[in-house]
């Protein structure tokens, strides 16, 4: 389902779809709008499926700036607020569900500034943290206390699989790390895998009971796959 936001920029372009009785709800954030990032980038709608494949109901949305979104790009100040926006807006239409927030690149660290201190959400669905690019991630990441699973690309340029496992070692929360083998920032070269991985770390967000100790960490095996 289409649907127009009122956020704090304007009209936000957004796209809704659900199960008939969902059991959670979640935003999808795209990757740079700089950069060609939109809701319908490859990875972001493979992280919607993935939402949808565990039960849940996904919302995309067009930052502003971007497509039918009123506004224009702010460097990350305003995509967060746009995250926020969505959020609420599920929040209101689902308040008995629980909510997350997904996001693929630029959109991942936005997922985590929006969604680590929002009281909503339980859990941060990571995929290509992109390290290098945005080094402020590194620090959100290690100080968000709720559960945070990251699928990142074997080959990927902004974020080697080393450099995101040691931003995740000592945080404040529970984590989760997988690989997709062979693939490169975009994971276009095995966008099915990045699906598997990313519908793998939801079951995981899903089955968070709590506080513990910090040794979810998953496997960095060449074949991919996080151990929950």
């Amino acid at each position: 389902m289409q649907l127009d936001l009122r956020g704090s920029a304007g009209r936000l372009e957004a796209l809704y779809e659900a199960p008939v009785a969902p059991r959670f709800a979640a935003v999808v954030c795209h990757p740079h709008p700089l950069l060609g990032g939109t809701m319908n980038n490859h990875a972001t709608y493979r992280l919607a499926k993935a939402v949808r494949a565990r039960g849940g109901a996904s919302l995309r949305f067009n930052f502003r700036g971007v497509g039918r979104s009123a506004g224009t790009h702010e460097g990350g100040r305003g995509e967060v607020e746009d995250a926020r926006t969505g959020l609420a807006w599920l929040c209101e239409h689902h308040p008995e569900l629980p909510k997350y927030a997904c996001g693929f690149s630029f959109g991942a660290w936005v997922a985590l500034e929006a969604g680590c201190p929002d009281a909503s959400v339980r859990g941060v669905l990571c995929a290509g943290l992109a390290l290098s690019l945005r080094q402020i991630a590194s620090d959100i990441i290690r100080r968000c206390e709720k559960p945070v699973a990251v699928v990142q690309a074997e080959r990927d340029e902004y974020g080697a699989p080393a450099e995101v496992e040691e931003a995740l070692v000592g945080a404040a929360g529970a984590r989760r790390l997988a690989l997709v083998k062979g693939a490169t920032h975009l994971f276009a070269e095995d966008l099915p895998s990045l699906q598997r991985e990313a519908t793998e770390a939801l079951g995981w967000l899903l089955a968070y009971q709590g506080p513990g100790p910090q040794n979810a960490m998953g496997d960095l095996s060449p074949d991919g796959g996080g151990t929950p």
